[in-house]
This record gives structure tokens, sequence and C-alpha cells, in this order.
């Protein structure tokens, strides 16, 4: 039987029977840090992923109801006491958008990223390593529900000047025609699982042509399979969407998932198993990510289950991020040091099929920086650091050293070691900053 999505907004969400028993300050709070950070999530995720005999401490609540320390305690208090004079809409409005200015919405640089067609800027298009173009189709910016950690939530925020979005597919072939290097496409968002197929389908197939070849890979960035994994099972196009996928595989290409899962529970349900094992009958891979979360998720053990339910499903763990510096990200935020800690305990607990999985790896403006350990060197105390991918190609798998630092939770809080000055990447990276994203010698 089909099951029909339901979602849920600051609009209607006390019609959800089980919010309706929940403390009054408790629902107040929702209200008030929902007005500056995006809320929505839907019946799937209320019926069978939270447990709401336990909402103070349950992850899944967590990661998709806003909760009171999701805000500074100065905005909290000035969202609360505008909200409780019912002031002016305007007025309202007005600090709402100077508080989110204020919680870094464009984090790791993703301007630098977003190319250039002649003059055309490609708004939809992140280029930042050279074989791999992100591409963010504006049906596909919205999700089936909102991650409260999400770094990208100015685009369902209404903050139009900063959000990544476009519906032209001819600008998307036009820029792949001239850049041969890339060989990996990124279908993004938002969420692109929430396009119906015939959409999703207008951006894919033309990349099936041979004169596309270069191309070897299509991915899809999603959180569908943890939030609506009947997108793959009953929804009226599901059947048209493993077609699409079947067609991807056969016509040579490798598709790839991006499933995002942050914690065990979403991989419990007899729905995602049978969604996981729909998407794998076409050929495609599955591979797993997530951000290490502080109220979620910050325990190895949670880790080492997550793995390994992956692994036995037969996806493949793929990264473990650090929560990135914006929006609620001070809730969320793990010291470098005990990120790395979590992930060695976990990794050293399961089989080398887990052992796929990198981490915890910053998203940075320079690249992906991996956090290898904490060693002492000649007396220092230090961070063992290296590039995953970088802006420049050359610096990828070059070890390099930042000083200890115990509450540092991002790069930008790192000092490089030993007395240096600038760490060895730095001079090159300000000469990047002055070019295209894709230009790198």
């Amino acid at each position: 039987m089909s099951k029909q999505i339901k979602t849920y907004a600051l609009h209607n969400y006390l019609s959800i029977p089980q919010v309706s028993l929940l403390p009054e300050e408790m629902r107040k709070e929702i209200e008030v840090v929902g007005r500056v950070l995006p809320f929505k999530t839907n019946n799937y995720v209320v019926e069978e992923l939270i447990d709401w005999d336990n909402v103070e401490t349950d992850p899944i609540f967590t990661l998709n109801f806003p909760r009171k320390e999701m805000l500074e305690k100065r905005h909290y208090s000035t969202m609360e006491k505008l909200l409780d004079q019912n002031a002016a809409k305007e007025e309202i409005d007005k600090k709402i958008q100077q508080i989110r200015l204020s919680l870094n919405p464009n984090p790791a640089g993703q301007e630098h990223n977003v190319p250039y067609l002649g003059e055309i800027k490609l708004k939809g298009i992140q280029h930042k390593y050279p074989e791999t173009v992100l591409f963010f189709p504006s049906q596909g910016q919205t999700c089936h529900a909102y991650c409260t950690f999400c770094f990208r939530w100015p685009q369902f925020s209404g903050m139009s000047g900063l959000k990544f979005a476009m519906k032209e597919t001819d600008l998307l072939l036009k820029y792949l025609k001239i850049h041969k290097e890339v060989t990996d496409v990124l279908l993004t968002g938002g969420d692109p699982m929430v396009m119906n197929v015939s959409t999703l389908g207008s951006y894919i197939r033309p990349l099936l042509v041979p004169e596309f070849n270069h191309i070897h890979s299509i991915r899809i960035g999603t959180k569908s399979l943890a939030y609506w994994p009947y997108r793959f099972l009953t929804d009226k196009d599901s059947d048209d969407i493993i077609h699409l996928f079947e067609e991807v595989v056969v016509a040579g290409k490798n598709l790839s998932i991006q499933a995002h899962f942050n914690h065990p529970r979403e991989l419990s349900t007899d729905a995602v198993k049978d969604a996981i094992t729909r998407i794998k009958s076409t050929g495609a891979q599955i591979r797993t990510q997530s951000p290490l979360l502080r109220n979620i998720n910050d325990k190895p053990e949670l880790w080492t289950e997550m793995w390994r339910k992956q692994v036995d499903l037969g996806c493949i763990p793929y990264y473990m991020f650090i929560a990135r510096d914006t929006g609620a990200k001070h809730y969320f935020e793990v010291p470098l040091d005990k990120c790395w800690q979590i992930f060695r305990r976990a990794y050293r607990k399961v089989s080398g099929l887990c052992r796929t999985v990198r981490g915890p790896s910053m998203s940075d403006d320079a690249g992906k920086i991996q956090v290898l350990g904490v060693q002492e060197i000649k007396g220092d105390k230090v961070f063992v650091l290296r590039f995953i991918q970088g802006r420049n190609p050359k610096w990828v798998d070059i070890p390099f050293f930042a000083e200890y630092n115990a509450k540092a939770t991002w790069f930008d809080q790192l000092k490089p070691a030993f007395g240096d000055e600038k760490f060895f990447f730095e001079e090159s990276r300000t000469k990047l900053e002055r070019t295209k994203p894709f230009l790198f010698e």
C-alpha cells in the first residue's frame, strides 16, 4: 500500500499528535528557533524514527526539531521578546535576517567555487576540485525533512543571494563539454530526490550520450533513504526512478547514491532496508556519510554500529565529516581531538570491509582536510593533518602539522606548528582565490 508523505513546518507542526503532548515551553522553543533556522519534518520521521517517550535526549527528534540551545542565548532572548510583544512582521523579519547573517551562512568559501561560462556566472554549479562538478538543480533545493545541523540551511531560508540553484541544463552541458577534466557530476541540494522522475531524468539522461564519455560517475547526494525511503518503494513514480537508475548503469556510468545517515536508527526500519535493496538491484552503489555531531552521534559505539549495519545492507561507508562552522554549530560541534579519538575507537572495532570510511574530515575553503592524529614531535604536541582533496591537487596526501589546541573545532582555529608563519599551501591558495576555481597548476 502506498504511503503518502505529509510534511510539517511551523505553520502546521501543532497538528502532529505527539507534539500536543510536549511541554508548553518546548513548543515555544520550537516556534522561536524555527523562525531563524529552517524547520521541516514528515510523517515517516514522526511515526517510525522518533522515540517520543524520550524526546529530551532523542537524537532523531534533535535532528528534526529546533531546540532552544541551537540559538545563542542573546539571539534566542531577542526573538522571544519580539514574539511575546507581537512585534510588527517587518521588525521581526529584519532581526531574523541580522541573526542569520551572523551565523556564517556561506561556510568554506563556497562562493569561490562558482565558475563562469564566458561572462555568465553559473550560480547552480560549484567546481572546487578539477575532476568533480557539483550541480544544484533548482527543483531540488528542498528536502523531505530538514536536518537541524545542515550547512546549506540558507538554501531553505529565503536568503536568495546565498542560494545555489540553476534550471538551465544546457549551461551545465556546455560547461562540461569544455572541461574534459571533469569525470564526476554530483547532483546536490537540497535533495535531488525530491524531484519527480521526469525532472531528474532531464538532468541525468543528457550525460549518458557518447559526447560525455569523459563523465564516468554520476552521484546523487540525498537524505531520502533516511527520511523518506518510500521515495524508492511506493511513491507514484518509484518504479520509474528505479528504471532511470538502471538506465544510467546500462549506459556504462557508475551511479553512486551519496546517502546521509547520521544515526543507526535511520537504518533500522523495514522501509529503509527494502529501499536499499531495491536501489542496489539496479547496479548502483550506495556510499554513506555523516558529520560527527554532539548530542547525536558523538560516541564511538554508535559509529561502529552504523558502519557495520551499512556494510550488512551492502552500502559502502565513505566519510565521517566534522560539523561545518555555520548555523547551529555551537550546539553540534566537537573538538578536533575528540573527533579523532571517536573515529579511531570506532575504526579499530570494525573489519576491513567497514574501513573504506575516511575521516574525520573538514571541508575547508582549501579542501578536505583529514585529522590523522595527535602526536608529540621534538617536544611539541601537534595535530597531524593531510588533504584528502585540495583546490590544488598537488596538496593531496602531503602530511602537515598544526599546533595542538584542545578547544579547536575547525581548521581556522589552528596555527602552523614549529613556529612556522603559514601552512605550506597558504601562499598558493591566495593565488588560486584570485582566479577561476578550475584553473590549477
